[in-house]
């Protein structure tokens, strides 16, 4: 599945169904990683292959039309009056004793009409049996005549029916050959867009649940202070991620009025390779160097929140991808991690910690453990579980999860479009 779409439907859930975020940690912390998932899609090359193909199959249906569309106008010409074709033929021959027939019947019913006459006409007993014999052969010829013409009718109509098959069966090869052209232009058509979906979506990247990004650290962050937590991103491929990389965002809102937080959060990473808190370059997100498969290194952040923020509830997002020499990439499934905002106390509350300067010290003595319940770095980060009994608050922050988690779709896909035109 494309990265685009594995975060759209997260981003779908977030904003149809407010607490699927919320209630799902459980799931998420008792699955297992699944075996690694590649990209098992034709090649570019292959997929321009094809476009050949269905090019040269659409340029010969045409020329197959093309003779076709000959074929039939010459038949139809075959098959008119005069014709060379064979129905066309028997169809002039039969029409040709037809009219013969009609001619001989018409003649036959004159000579019974005259004989008729002559015998009633005549005077005489002799004159009367000689004019009764010319009556009735001229009646036996009159049967045999219109017979003959119905006979010779009923072929004139067998002869035009054989005429109208034969047009119609040239009428139907043609049309086949002409549905053999349209689907081989739709082939083409397909063989295209599959080939320009490709190019386009060459930037996006799976997800790769071998490839595996874990929250950790405090559940509670006091206003005027700095929390620390710690993304574990280890490489669970068995190839080199020659590039690996984190983006990462913080967002919050506040318990009474539900408006944002964001401007009292800021958040700041450092590894060890790299001690000197920095700030997220939202083009390039967070650039770890290479990772060797079954490998794992570790980034800090630092989350500050200003002493002004009112009590609230925030939630630190995280999403790892890797980068490969051979243009293949990864994205892990989302570190989603939900902490409660404390404003600042008037007064020191006694037993408290401010949370210390280093890496490691969580706030308020809270749960240092892994999002995912585990304590291992082998699965991905869920929500941790809030105190909070309002729903309200928490729908708002899964809003601001939905947010979230679209920018990260955007991420991978932004960073190699802008890399692709450098």
């Amino acid at each position: 599945m494309k990265i685009r779409r594995i975060l759209a439907t997260a981003v779908a859930a977030a904003v149809t169904t407010p607490v699927v975020l919320l209630s799902a940690a459980p799931a998420f912390a008792d699955t297992k990683p699944a075996a690694q998932t590649r990209n098992q899609k034709p090649t570019i090359e292959q997929l321009k292959l094809a476009v050949a193909v269905a090019q040269k199959a659409y340029d010969a249906s045409v020329i197959a039309e093309s003779e076709a569309q000959k074929t039939f106008e010459a038949l139809l010409k075959t098959l008119e009056t005069g014709g060379t074709h064979p129905a066309a033929i028997a169809y002039d021959a039969a029409k040709k004793a037809a009219e013969k027939a009609a001619e001989d019947k018409t003649k036959a019913d004159q000579a019974v009409v005259d004989a008729q006459a002559k015998l009633d006409a005549a005077v005489t007993d002799e004159e009367k049996a000689a004019a009764q014999l010319v009556l009735d052969e001229a009646k036996a010829t009159a049967q045999t005549a219109a017979t003959a013409k119905v006979t010779a009718d009923a072929t004139v109509a067998a002869a035009n029916t054989a005429v109208h098959d034969a047009r119609v069966a040239g009428s139907q090869e043609l049309a086949r050959v002409q549905k053999a052209k349209e689907d081989a232009r739709k082939a083409l058509d397909e063989a295209r867009k599959a080939l320009a979906d490709a190019e386009e979506g060459a930037g996006e990247c799976l997800e790769d649940r071998a490839f595996t990004a874990v929250l950790t650290g405090p559940e509670k962050v006091v206003a005027g202070t700095s929390a620390y937590y710690t993304l574990k991103v280890t490489n669970g491929t068995k190839k080199v991620a020659d590039e690996a990389i984190v983006d990462a965002f913080v967002t919050g809102f506040d318990n009474k009025t539900f408006g944002p937080l964001d401007k009292y959060l800021d958040l700041k990473w450092s590894t060890a390779a790299s001690p000197k808190w920095q700030s997220i370059d939202e083009s390039e997100g967070i650039n770890l160097g290479t990772l060797k498969p079954g490998t794992r290194t570790d980034l800090k952040f630092k989350l500050t929140v200003d002493a002004k923020a009112p009590a609230g509830e925030g939630l630190l997002f995280a999403i790892g991808a890797y980068d490969d020499a051979d243009g293949s990439c990864g994205v892990s499934a989302p570190a989603i991690f939900e902490f409660d905002i404390a404003a600042k106390p008037k007064k020191p509350t006694p037993g408290t910690s401010g949370g210390g300067n280093t890496n490691t010290t969580g706030q308020g003595g809270t749960s240092t453990t892994p999002v995912d319940g585990t304590g291992t770095t082998g699965t991905t980060g869920s929500l941790a579980r809030t105190g909070s009994n309002d729903a309200v608050p928490q729908i708002a922050l899964t809003g601001a999860a939905a947010v979230a988690l679209g920018a990260g779709a955007m991420f991978v896909v932004r960073r190699r479009k802008a890399g692709s035109q450098a």
